[in-house]
């Protein structure tokens, strides 16, 4: 795309960070488990993307589900996966920190951002969960995040639209904002025009049909049902941004 507009795919495994790159995305954000919301891909994972992928690699930092408060212990490791980002010659990483309170980790998120440096540092929905969206911006720019993932603090980004647009507005330049959650090849013009966006991230997910013999091995406690992000579906939105 050379008209300034950007799609990021979240990828949950190296197969569909290629999907993402062969339908046209900019870049990835890539992950594992995707049905809790992320974590961090394993360093074979991140490897062989990063062989795979000539768009950018992005690495979701997160060592589990659940909250953004973590423990010293946590924290250690999200450092060290951040260091395996850099030498993996990775291009990004996605992070996101909360304190106790629910407002933004600011100590801890600008200690990750200096690490990664001359990683782009995006700030993940993380910031959904604060109850301040506006202290919650400025922190994440203080702290010097490239870049901020959010759905407007609603579950999907069309419902959060308006918020998302004046986030925009009050970033003035400073950081880019990015829309994510809910987002698709239905929606995603009207959320160009909704949001005055011009980087979106979006799943772009369908669920992969087991073969029949790996379904006569089922058995409980192992998880239901796999993900993986649609190329024809990626090509879609890439050809939509590519038309404005």
């Amino acid at each position: 795309m050379d008209n300034g507009y950007r799609l990021e795919i979240c990828a949950n495994s190296v197969a569909s960070a290629v999907a993402a790159q062969e339908g046209g995305a900019h870049r990835v954000e890539f992950c594992q488990n995707l049905e809790v919301g992320g974590t961090t891909p394993s360093a074979g994972q991140i490897r062989l993307a990063r062989k795979r992928l000539t768009i950018g690699l992005h690495v979701l930092i997160r060592p589990r589900a659940g909250g953004f408060v973590y423990t010293d212990i946590e924290f250690e490791e999200m450092k060290a996966d951040i260091r395996f980002c850099k030498e993996s010659s990775c291009d990004g990483v996605v992070i996101g920190l909360l304190d106790s309170g629910g407002r933004v980790d600011r100590e801890r998120t600008a200690e990750l951002v200096a690490l990664a440096h001359p990683l782009e540092v995006t700030f993940h929905r993380a910031f959904d969960s604060c109850e301040d969206p506006y202290g919650a911006l400025e922190s994440i720019i203080a702290c010097g995040c490239k870049r901020l993932l959010t759905s407007g603090l609603k579950d999907t980004a069309p419902e959060g639209a308006e918020l998302i647009r004046e986030l925009i507005h009050r970033s003035d330049g400073r950081l880019e904002i990015m829309p994510g959650s809910g987002i698709n090849e239905s929606n995603l013009l009207r959320m160009v025009a909704l949001t005055g966006a011009s980087s979106f991230h979006t799943s772009a997910k369908v669920a992969l049909t087991e073969d029949a013999a790996r379904d006569r091995t089922k058995i409980g406690g192992m998880g239901e049902g796999v993900w993986v992000s649609s190329k024809e579906k990626i090509r879609q939105m890439a050809d939509l941004l590519n038309s404005l």
